[in-house]
């Protein structure tokens, strides 16, 4: 099993969960959150002051899927978020050992459909 987390912008949140649920990926987490990369973030103006905002909203999503379709989610996210600019985010698959579904007990593959 694999967790697929993407860092996202958070317009692109809804068109996400749309896609994942037209290839029938179940189960999807969604945090807010704040942060950075190239674009090291942007200065705005606010009643005739300019300040800087080092920070900039973006939303983590988290996928739990099978192995075998990691691929298949990877394609996916990138294909609903991808705007071709700066700050479109970055997709990162980490291993998963356990999962149990706490109501039930069930363990594994099992635990995620």
């Amino acid at each position: 099993m694999k967790l697929v987390t993407a860092i996202i912008k958070p317009d692109k949140v809804e068109a996400l969960r749309q896609a994942l649920t037209g290839v029938d990926i179940q189960g999807l987490t969604i945090v807010e959150a704040k942060g950075y990369g190239r674009q090291k973030g942007h200065t705005e103006l606010y009643r005739g002051a300019e300040y800087e905002v080092h920070f900039l909203p973006k939303s983590r999503a988290e996928v739990l899927v099978d192995s075998a379709d990691v691929e298949k989610v990877i394609t996916t996210i990138s294909d609903a978020v991808k705007t071709g600019k700066i700050g479109d985010g970055k997709i990162y698959v980490t291993e998963v050992s356990e999962v149990v579904r706490i109501r039930t007990g069930e363990r594994g593959a099992e635990a995620i459909k």
